[in-house]
């Protein structure tokens, strides 16, 4: 598929544009206005900025669930037809666990190296918590506990209420369940379902591409909503912070996934990440493993060359359940913490933290802010004050941008390792994505996504 289609600049190069554009925008705005936020500022970001960086949000949630039911419940049936769920399920579940542990121990290594916590000025502090203090009390009171009852929840009680409120884990046992269903009734009638749920597919499809012909202007007003209001100002107090976070994420990225890639998958990191740059941006911009779904199922079946089944299996449990990371990010913020309130963490506490990082990470919901609420919990865990959240609220959409983007390079990883440990590869292990798949999304202006 030409990056253009024959309609000059390709879509990723105007999402980039886009947020170079929005982000520079942003930051002169913030630089050249007095503090605090004047009113014609505040007006532009909450009536047209946010506005329309919504609307592009929304415009990708709405086909989430719809997207995630139908490609795991066909994904499931395919792959339990040819024998290969619980083999393929296994080795997924497992590369999710290990690279979330990876993640966690790489994070913690790096704060208690670094010690970014350590000596943060008092007024700092004061500062932090008087600004955002309001927005953590919010946050933080979402804290539900984590425990068995959470995971007696997976089993919702109404498969129609748990797709209604977007309850992912739910969802996708429901899917699942209807995906083993399929493979254990007659081919004669499992057949009308089964095309019910490819013409669902592929109506999704049709759908994202005309959500993404909106992509270059969302992503201008989403990253200008956020550098107009913060600036670069938050960064320099907690600059330690942020810096750990983000050498913690590029290391998971560029060196152990890229390892993995290279010695698992047997593919060229290089090459890999070259043809996800549409993933990287959608996911960079929107902060949401939900919404950068249906793009990274795209990316998989038409770049990579995953087979639709496996991608279709894989991809929409690692939205939910594989966030490397989310769980890095976990991790490095209740070290980071405990340093500012002079909790001491001893090995076994900081082992905690690794296990309920990872755990956390697989329940926390795929979209902006959606870890926060359970971070206050792992806080609390191991005697770090949940409110201390305030602190790191300033600068969390930005680490949010970027542990998103690691969450998805994450699933792809392991889409890739799954279909390349399959009989040696995804092209002999059944054939490209579908023609209509690709039909729909051509139709839908997707330039080279």
């Amino acid at each position: 598929m030409s990056e253009t289609n024959g309609r000059g600049v390709s879509l990723h190069t105007k999402i980039l544009i886009a947020l170079l554009a929005g982000a520079a925008a942003g930051v002169t705005v913030n630089f050249l206005t007095p503090k605090p936020t004047p009113a014609w500022l505040d007006h532009l970001i909450t009536y047209v900025m946010r506005p329309l960086g919504d609307i592009f949000l929304r415009m990708l949630f709405l086909v989430v669930i719809p997207l995630v039911f139908a490609s795991l419940a066909l994904g499931v049936a395919q792959l339990g037809r040819m024998g290969n769920l619980g083999r393929i399920g296994a080795k997924t579940f497992a590369f999710f666990l290990i690279t979330m542990s990876i993640a966690v121990v790489i994070g913690l290594g790096l704060v208690n190296a670094v010690e970014p916590g350590v000596g943060l000025p008092r007024d700092t502090q004061d500062f932090l918590q008087k600004e955002f203090g309001k927005d953590a009390a919010k946050k933080t009171d979402k804290t539900t506990t984590f425990g068995v009852e959470t995971f007696v929840n997976i089993v919702p009680r109404n498969p129609l209420a748990a797709l209604v409120n977007m309850d992912m884990l739910a969802v996708i046992f429901f899917a699942l369940l209807i995906g083993i269903g399929l493979t254990r009734i007659s081919a004669e009638r499992a057949q009308p379902i089964i095309a019910t749920l490819e013409g669902i597919n592929d109506l999704m499809i049709v759908i994202i591409g005309w959500a993404m012909k909106l992509a270059p202007l969302g992503v201008f007003a989403l990253i200008f909503s956020v550098t107009a209001r913060f600036g670069f100002d938050l960064l320099i107090p907690l600059g330690y912070y942020v810096a750990v976070v983000l050498i913690g994420i590029a290391i998971q990225m560029f060196g152990v996934l890229s390892i993995l890639l290279a010695t698992l998958a047997r593919t060229n990191p290089l090459e890999f990440f070259q043809k996800v740059r549409n993933v990287i941006i959608t996911a960079f911009s929107t902060s949401s493993s939900s919404a950068t779904l249906p793009t990274s199922i795209k990316t998989a079946e038409e770049e990579l060359d995953i087979p639709p089944s496996i991608a279709g299996f894989v991809l929409p449990l690692g939205a939910t359940m594989n966030m490397n990371g989310t769980a890095l990010f976990e991790g490095v913020t209740v070290m980071f913490l405990a340093q500012v309130f002079g909790v001491e963490l001893s090995l076994g506490d900081q082992l905690i933290v690794v296990v309920l990082s990872v755990l956390t990470a697989i329940g926390a919901a795929g979209v902006p802010g959606g870890s926060l609420p359970l971070l206050a919990m792992v806080l609390t865990t191991v005697n770090v004050p949940g409110e201390g959240i305030a602190l790191i609220l300033g600068v969390d959409r930005l680490l949010d941008m970027c542990r998103t983007t690691l969450n998805v390079i994450g699933d792809l990883a392991a889409a890739m390792f799954v279909a390349r440990s399959e009989r040696g590869g995804p092209e002999v292990t059944e054939p490209g994505p579908r023609e209509a798949d690709g039909a729909a999304y051509g139709a839908g202006g997707a330039d080279g996504a």
